[in-house]
């Protein structure tokens, strides 16, 4: 696969051209009730309503055309069918394929890459066996009891991706059971999970692909040294998710192992066995698959080359005509829905990991702005926050809204007149038309500007399948953006540099480095923060 920089494609001179006018959504007519039905899009149960942003039928031309002269849709079909796309040519790098798809292609008959699409098979298989043998009696602690809580030790992508969709599904858990989750390596995260947990009923999932993660396996051995304790043998409450001979596939040390592969990122493995066996223990198989099966469903949509119908590339060049184009820096993802409440702390690493690059895929500086900061919390506690900034800040900020017309419990009652989703979804609405419109007011501290571009994301309600839907359709607007930007969105170098640094002060600190090899400014550093 070949790709160009940005600044080469014809249709970027033409958007250009076209963002020095941009639709004006406060002017008469410009947003009416024929816009809001021509600019809708339906796509995997979701609709996407995107009249609210500042584009015209022209903008959209040419947004498909930098779309096809970018050849989005021909690398995201190599991207499934398994070419080598996380490398910069002539640097060292990862050199790997890109097939977190072929985590949810096992329904596909052939898949796009049969070979990835089979071992995701077996290790479905196996999740299947344990995940049984838990549910019938065969897995059982040493006293004869089932297991009711897992608790899964991970950071990043082993944490953010899971632990989003296990608080979003939490209504359809299994009854008795439940998931928690371990990330900081700050010795009380531990202790808070931990306290009031029977742990005699508790299994442990360790997920580190290296099986040599720092945060990792330092929580790990807190967690090994409580079981102890507690006269529990840790090899009968601890599994693995870990690359096939790391240093944690061990059936000496873990109660079952599950693989994780390295062409699957981290940032992209929720629906890999990195999700997968927290959100089986609490939810169940057929849960699981449902994610799968929305998720498959929106991988198989995204092939389709036209932006108006293909939503995850709609949100993805509606992203890049608010970066570049209008040159807003940032976008904030808002989920009026409470059990999305870490669902845009995911996609803060999902988005930002993956775009916030500096080089192209030929290892040259980019001359475009890259990825935005993304961020976000549900509404309507937000709208009590910084919803301020939003609408008269200076610093403009497009929004994505993300909604459900049903509530998942059905737990609702009526208040004068509404129900309570009601009243959340009329928030929302109510926010996206307030944004886009503004309102003028003499008191000039009661101005709202308007033209603050934003688009709303609803479905019927949050079930396993459209979580699966809605995860894919963000990871692919993610990956859109990636490709036409020409940058690697599957490395994540940026981190590396502090974890080294980080190993050498924790040397310091231990010991280990002698003093005579000390670093001055480290050791500097460590005294005036009080600390060795």
């Amino acid at each position: 696969m070949q790709f160009q920089d940005f600044s080469v494609h014809a249709a970027v001179g033409k958007l250009a051209a076209l963002a020095r006018t941009p639709h004006d959504l406060t002017a008469a007519g410009g947003l009416t009730a024929q816009r809001l039905g021509e600019m809708k899009a339906s796509f995997c149960g979701f609709d996407l309503l995107y009249a609210t942003q500042r584009v015209t039928p022209e903008v959209l031309d040419a947004l498909q055309e930098l779309a096809d002269e970018a050849g989005l849709i021909a690398a995201y079909t190599a991207m499934r069918q398994g070419e080598v796309l996380n490398r910069i040519e002539g640097y060292a790098c990862e050199n790997r394929q890109v097939l977190h798809t072929a985590s949810r292609d096992v329904f596909a008959d052939p898949p796009m890459e049969p070979e990835a699409s089979a071992k995701a098979r077996r290790e479905l298989e196996k999740l299947r066996i344990f995940l049984d043998e838990l549910a019938d009696g065969t897995l059982v602690n040493a006293e004869g009891k089932s297991f009711t809580t897992m608790v899964q030790v991970g950071i990043g992508g082993s944490d953010l991706g899971p632990r989003a969709l296990y608080m979003a599904l939490r209504a359809y858990a299994l009854p008795g059971r439940s998931a928690r989750f371990i990330a900081n390596v700050d010795p009380d995260d531990v202790a808070e999970v931990l306290s009031g947990l029977d742990l005699s009923r508790t299994l442990f999932n360790v997920v580190s692909k290296s099986g040599s993660t720092l945060e990792t396996l330092t929580n790990e051995h807190l967690v090994r040294a409580r079981l102890v304790q507690e006269g529990l043998d840790p090899a009968r409450h601890v599994v693995a998710v870990t690359g096939e001979g790391s240093p944690m596939d061990d059936p000496a040390k873990y109660l079952r192992s599950f693989y994780m592969e390295d062409y699957i990122g981290g940032r992209y493995s929720a629906t890999s066995m990195v999700g997968l066996v927290s959100l089986g223990f609490a939810l169940g198989f057929a849960a699981i698959m449902e994610i799968l099966r929305g998720a498959h469903a929106v991988d198989r949509g995204a092939a389709d080359p036209d932006i108006r119908a293909n939503l995850p590339l709609l949100m993805a060049m509606l992203g890049i005509w608010n970066h570049n184009f209008l040159k807003h820096a940032t976008v904030a993802v808002l989920p009026y829905s409470q059990a999305l409440s870490r669902f845009p702390a995911h996609l803060q690493q999902c988005d930002m990991e993956s775009n916030g690059k500096s080089v192209t895929r030929q290892g040259k500086a980019v001359g475009w702005q890259t990825g935005p900061v993304v961020w976000g919390e549900p509404g309507t506690n937000g709208q009590h926050a910084f919803y301020q900034l939003i609408h008269q800040g200076t610093e403009v900020v497009p929004a994505e809204f993300i909604g459900f017309r049903q509530s998942q419990y059905g737990l609702d009652l009526n208040v004068e007149g509404t129900g309570s989703q009601q009243k959340l979804i009329a928030n929302m609405l109510a926010q996206s038309l307030a944004l886009a419109l503004g309102r003028h007011n003499d008191n000039p501290a009661r101005c709202f500007p308007g033209n603050r571009p934003n688009s709303v994301l609803i479905a019927d309600r949050l079930t396993p399948h459209a979580m699966g839907a809605l995860l894919a359709i963000y990871e692919h607007r993610i990956v859109f953006q990636g490709f036409c930007w020409n940058i690697n969105s599957f490395d994540q170098e940026g981190v590396q540099l502090g974890k080294i640094l980080a190993t050498r002060l924790l040397d310091l600190i231990s010991g280990r480095t002698a003093s005579t090899e000390a670093n001055p400014l480290e050791e500097s550093l460590l005294k005036q923060a009080g600390i060795g």
